[in-house]
């Protein structure tokens, strides 16, 4: 267990001793290539070790930006957007990893809308199906992990 101390309370965590992910399948009608798998597993593993809710942006085995710590998924993928960008960053066909589910499709929208050309996320959702449809609509590949990442 890991421990925080918060106003008025402790927050206690067990650590995520989660090292690979075995159980990805492709949930979208578009598979992915072997090289936006490494990616994807690649971001995946940043996204693990980053604080939530964290969006990891990849690309070619590189860490392009990660937004993290924010409210909302939206929040912190918006964070790697500006982050990449100020660095000089073609976000084009770079990979997006989150470190939990999508309850709606708006991150997957404004990734595509950005040249992001596959996601990984644990899903889990009741809304996965929403997620899912719009990458199957705009040639998008998803991929699920099963496993949900959150750290404190």
């Amino acid at each position: 267990m890991s421990f925080r101390t918060i106003l008025n309370g402790v927050l206690c965590q067990e650590h995520d001793f989660i090292t690979d992910n075995d159980n990805a399948k492709t949930v979208s009608n578009l598979d992915v290539s072997e090289n936006q798998m490494v990616d994807l597993i690649f971001a995946s593993k940043i996204c693990k070790h980053t604080k939530s809710n964290a969006i990891v942006l990849a690309k070619d085995k590189q860490l392009l930006a990660s937004g993290c710590g924010q409210t909302s998924r939206v929040d912190a993928l918006r964070q790697a957007i500006v982050k990449a960008k100020s660095f000089g960053f073609a976000i084009e066909g770079a990979v997006m990893a989150s470190d939990a589910f999508f309850p709606f499709p708006d991150c997957v929208e404004l990734a595509r809308e950005q040249g992001v050309s596959a996601v990984i996320q644990p899903g889990g959702s009741k809304n996965d199906q929403l997620s899912i449809d719009y990458c199957d609509n705009n040639e998008m590949a998803m991929v699920f992990t099963g496993d949900r990442h959150f750290k404190h």
